[in-house]
């Protein structure tokens, strides 16, 4: 049975951890450790460099290209196998290379620090290992600690707890030691105190309840290891793309071998053919070119301040439709900061006026600290209470003198903050001279909710009206609201009972502040298709401030609030999921329902997060963003660290995510109408009983050795600004898409047409089957160098391309030109490959027939270039 310890008094909580005001002794302490254990959370097994090495290998593709290399071997064919298996290793090579790399670039990221706990044991105060922390232990906090364990309350003296990181509110919870309702959230269990979580101000004592996994972070801890990681898009799309080109060449071969076999040729000579033909269908470049696609993406992207964990997720970024975001840290920046001083003094007193007192009661009637204020305003460092962080920073940027306003005003006693009394008050001695004689008087300065403040304030009703809608008006607009207000006095005590008929000064709006690039990030997401969702802990007005501002449309209808969300069954949070735009006020449960509910809708979702409350979604997630100024959990967790903590890192990640697919895209379409061309070649000679047009080591040669270099540098296109302006391609986008079989389809039948007509002719002719052979092997290489350049936009015609944009790939197309004159003229490799040299008029006729396949080509593109511009048009 759980414990509901936030229910329980004092007396009970001790009473059921069997301990006591003056802590365990040291015998009872070790017993207990060794019961429950260390406190500390289950790590994430690291990755060694042979788990990297095998992941490498579990792509289908890579499965049917050592089904080949082994029926290669089996058949003798050493050459062929050998060629495959190199196009294996290279594909291994750069995938463990880039991902081992990243391994170890995260591990530079964590911070390694061992956490301390002050404890009392035995009626003795000690400072111990956080992680020898038991339950029953009496620990000691003040500002500035980490909290070791979920404990209950003893003493809390001014207290405040920052739990941004566990429960996604940035504003600090002020903490007492009351008996709470069972039914209170953990966000409002202002008598407890959680493990990750930051002492913002105060001193307190509290018992141990729980450690280590049994703790708030303990649970979401084990939900990251329970949440299933789902495959990327494109892992599942060439996962599809493998399967169906296995099934498609072992069909192939098969139906070849027995219509072989019944035409009376024997059982060795059609496994040859039907080798053949699988060497033809296999594009054995693609593995490689993909791996390395996704290594230069992943390398933009860190240079973009990215660091992407998986090479395979570099890419699925482009195909994102919606991103739910958290708000704290992500959205915004994280730290409170003053939006505005609203003077509300006494008809008659000058605005500076009331600005200036406004300004002096925020410096004085506050506890912050400046450590380092000899340094520039811009490096300074200041502890305390983050909303007193804000005033003493605003009265400071306006002028003010800490130093000396405290010399002028020095303070004589404080009513510190309380969550009951909700105010703030200092007593203050004013010191003047007027005419040499020093004249001493006094004045208490207050601050707190505005609802009290004015309950305290000598206003009529008229005006009392009047500031309460100010007030409103600011709340409304998700703003956290302060009042200020003074009252001359001539005691030298100060008591709650002197705080009445003060004189209201004005209103301070505060807010945690919206990161300068998130608007143009969203706008732009926006222009891109993807739907920003923001998925928050914090209050409903705050978030629906903070995406009004974002520009993020925020409807009463469109948010969706975490206890509304219990009372709804999965498939009613799957149909209205399309519509809702702020989940509010959720928990990392809630979170991973909504996650659920957006990808049963065939949405591909990315989570952007930095606390250990976003790790169960950013798993769960298609892929997972974290800033690198988050928790170590979230990081963990991630496919993308955010290294600059700044939003507008993850459009530069989307548009590269989307140029990679873009990428991709091209080397398939390129390699697969090489394939497809051999293919149909073959299957005709072999249907109308001609020899093979073209050897199987041949092919692999084209596809291996001379189509490899420019395959990869196709991965080198630099995008077109056209990916930002086009809707995300979701799930359901079929990697082959109408336009790229059509173009597949027009290159493989046009060119087999001309060169099998080319083959016959020459055969017929010269009757010499090497020769034919060697200007068919040719031809099919110069055509696949050309078309290349066609390949490299689907969106523009080649004449509006700059050449000289992907200098790599005209390298590349030079190096594999002299590596096909070295294979026609080469004495080693024309045994190798069976070729004979050719004349000047042989290769006449091969370019010439290289740029008529380009003609078509560029001829079917157009026609879907010239649909695409009329569907923007509309």
């Amino acid at each position: 049975m759980t414990i509901v310890w936030h229910n329980l008094s004092i007396e009970k909580a001790l009473a059921r951890l069997d301990t006591h005001q003056t802590g365990l002794d040291d015998e009872e302490a070790v017993h207990r450790f060794r019961k429950f254990g260390a406190n500390k959370l289950p790590e994430e097994k690291r990755l060694g460099w042979l788990d990297i090495l095998v992941s490498q290998f579990k792509s289908p593709l890579i499965f049917v290209l050592l089904i080949a290399a082994a029926i290669a071997f089996l058949l003798r064919e050493f050459i062929d196998m050998g060629v495959i298996l190199a196009a294996v290793a290279v594909n291994t090579v750069i995938g463990f290379i880039q991902e081992n790399k990243a391994e170890k670039s995260l591990i530079a990221l964590k911070k390694l620090v061992k956490h301390k706990a002050r404890v009392i044991r035995a009626g003795q105060e000690k400072e111990i290992d956080a992680a020898e922390v038991v339950p029953g232990d009496i620990i000691l906090l003040k500002a500035g600690d980490k909290i070791a364990a979920d404990s209950r309350l003893l003493e809390a003296n001014n207290f405040q707890v920052i739990e941004a990181t566990l429960t996604g509110e940035s504003v600090p919870s002020t903490k007492n030691i009351e008996v709470l309702e069972k039914g209170t959230v953990l966000a409002d269990r202002e008598n407890m105190v959680y493990m990750g979580t930051t002492v913002a101000r105060g001193k307190a004592r509290a018992v141990v309840c729980t450690t280590g996994t049994n703790t708030e972070l303990g649970r979401i801890a084990l939900l990251v290891k329970e949440t299933i990681e789902e495959k990327t898009p494109l892992q599942k799309k060439l996962a599809h793309f493998s399967r169906l080109l296995g099934l498609i060449v072992g069909g192939l071969c098969l139906l070849i071998l027995l219509v072989g076999l019944l035409t009376g040729k024997s059982f060795f000579e059609m496994l040859l053919i039907a080798v053949a033909v699988a060497v033809a269908a296999i594009p054995e470049g693609l593995i490689v070119a993909v791996t390395v696609i996704l290594a230069i993406g992943m390398q933009r992207i860190l240079k973009k301040k990215a660091l992407v964990r998986k090479l395979i997720a570099a890419e699925t970024l482009g195909s994102t439709t919606v991103i739910c975001s958290d708000k704290t840290g992500t959205l915004t920046e994280g730290k409170m900061q003053v939006a505005g001083i609203d003077v509300l003094t006494q008809v008659g007193t000058p605005t500076k006026v009331g600005e200036a007192l406004a300004l002096k009661i925020a410096m004085l009637c506050n506890n912050a600290v400046i450590t380092n204020p000899e340094e520039v305003l811009e490096k300074w460092q200041i502890l305390g209470d983050p909303t007193e962080q804000a005033l003493l920073l605003v009265a400071v940027q306006a002028g003010l003198n800490k130093e000396a306003l405290t010399d002028e005003y020095p303070r004589l006693a404080e009513i510190p903050f309380d969550s009951e009394k909700k105010y703030m008050a200092t007593l203050h001695e004013v010191r003047s001279k007027k005419n040499e004689i020093q004249r001493v008087q006094r004045v208490i300065f207050v601050k707190g909710a505005p609802e009290k403040i004015l309950d305290m304030s000598s206003c009529s009703p008229a005006r009392y009206k009047e500031l309460k809608a100010q007030y409103d008006k600011l709340t409304d607009q998700g703003l956290r609201v302060l009042a200020l207000a003074y009252k001359n006095t001539r005691s030298a005590k100060l008591a709650d009972t002197d705080l009445k008929r003060l004189t209201f000064v004005g209103l301070v709006s505060l807010k945690d502040p919206l990161r300068p690039e998130a608007k143009e990030t969203i706008a732009i997401c926006r222009r891109a298709g993807i739907r920003p969702v923001i998925v928050t802990g914090d209050h409903k007005l705050t978030a629906k401030a903070i995406a009004r501002e974002a520009g993020i449309i925020a409807h009463d209808e469109q948010i969706l609030e975490g206890k509304e969300l219990d009372r709804m069954s999965d498939r009613e949070l799957k149909r209205i999921s399309s519509k809702i735009n702020i989940y509010a006020r959720v928990s990392p449960k809630h979170k991973l329902r909504i996650i659920d509910a957006l990808q049963s809708r065939g949405e591909v979702v990315a989570m952007t997060g930095d606390g250990v409350n976003d790790a169960p979604a950013l798993k769960s997630a298609d892929i997972g963003v974290a800033l690198g100024s988050g928790t170590d959990v979230a990081k963990e967790t991630a496919d993308i660290v955010l290294m600059d903590n700044n939003f507008k890192t993850i459009v530069s990640a989307v548009e590269q995510g989307r140029v990679i697919f873009d990428n991709i895209k091209k080397v398939i379409l390129y390699l697969l109408s090489s394939s497809f061309t051999e293919i149909i070649l073959i299957m005709s000679s072999l249907l109308l009983g001609f020899p093979l047009p073209i050897l199987a080591a041949q092919i692999l040669w084209i596809n291996i050795v001379q189509d490899g270099l420019p395959d990869l540098a196709l991965g080198f296109e630099p995008g077109e600004p056209e990916v930002m302006k086009e809707k995300p391609r979701g799930h359901k986008t079929p990697l082959f898409d109408t336009e790229m079989k059509t173009l597949i389809f027009i290159i493989g039948l046009f060119t087999d047409i001309l060169l099998f007509g080319l083959f016959i002719w020459l055969w017929k002719t010269s009757g010499d089957l090497i020769y034919t052979r060697t200007i068919i092997f040719t031809t099919l290489g110069v055509s696949s160098l050309l078309y290349v350049f066609a390949c490299r936009s689907l969106r523009k015609s080649i004449l509006h391309i700059n050449p000289f944009s992907n200098k790599h790939l005209l390298w590349a197309v030079m190096i594999s030109f002299i590596v096909l004159i070295i294979a026609v003229y080469c004495p080693p490799l024309q045994k190798l490959l069976k070729t004979i040299p050719l004349g000047i008029s042989e290769w006449s006729y091969i370019i010439l027939f290289g740029f008529i396949n380009l003609l078509l080509i560029e001829l079917t593109k157009w026609f879907f270039i010239v649909k695409k511009i009329h569907a923007r048009q509309k």
